[in-house]
């Protein structure tokens, strides 16, 4: 039952990302957005950040939640989602593929981790839009905090749903799986206040000198 609803969900999200990629294409490379220094350079920071994830780092140490919580504060909302799933996307054809390809034995175009890394992105995403109003300090760092545990609690679930052979199916074997990902958690509290501090910090600094310069 719970493998039926874990695809279930696996296929909306495809469907939803595919129905949205051509008006990201569409925006990237029209004639604004090339002339809009910001959103390149925001754009340019969000797949920097995504390819990451290629160099060692402790587990759940990455740039994932940070991605999605600054694409919606500095991107416009209506595609602002987009770009880091194509980051993440991107990382992850190249690990699965080049870095990691003696696990795959064929070309793997979709990852397997829709619903235990996209998903929680996007509710993170979601998330940081109704939390985030201005890019204080103090509200990133609180943003960034709530995106730790809210990707935690809804990639873990997954793990769980998908691994009736690991834990048992009831809610017994749903907080045995929270348990074991506890230290994953604290990694991944790091990587979202490391990334976004150095994401909204670089942006900042960059916005500055950008200005500087028309002066």
């Amino acid at each position: 039952m719970k493998n039926r609803l874990a695809e279930h969900l696996s296929d909306a999200l495809l469907l939803l990302i595919d129905r949205h990629l051509h008006k990201l294409f569409s925006i990237i490379f029209s004639m604004n957005i090339l002339k809009n220094n910001h959103v390149l350079l925001a754009s340019g920071l969000i797949v920097v950040a995504g390819l990451s994830r290629l160099a060692p780092h402790p587990g759940n140490f990455t740039a994932v939640g940070a991605m999605a919580i600054f694409a919606g504060n500095v991107l416009p909302k209506r595609w602002s989602f987009v770009l880091p799933i194509l980051a993440l996307w991107l990382s992850d054809l190249l690990l699965n593929n080049i870095i990691y390809r003696e696990y795959y034995p064929t070309f793997s175009l979709i990852p397997s981790t829709l619903l235990v890394t996209y998903l929680p992105m996007l509710l993170v995403w979601g998330m940081s839009n109704l939390t985030l109003k201005t890019a204080k300090p103090s509200s990133i760092m609180a943003t960034s905090l709530l995106g730790s545990v809210l990707f935690f609690l809804v990639s873990n679930f997954f793990v769980w749903a998908g691994a009736s052979h690991v834990y048992s199916p009831n809610f017994s074997g749903l907080m045995v799986c929270y348990t074991a990902g506890l230290p994953f958690l604290l990694n991944q509290i790091a990587g979202d206040l490391f990334f976004c501090g150095l994401l909204f910090g670089m942006y900042s600094f960059a916005q500055n000198r950008l200005q500087l310069a028309k002066v």
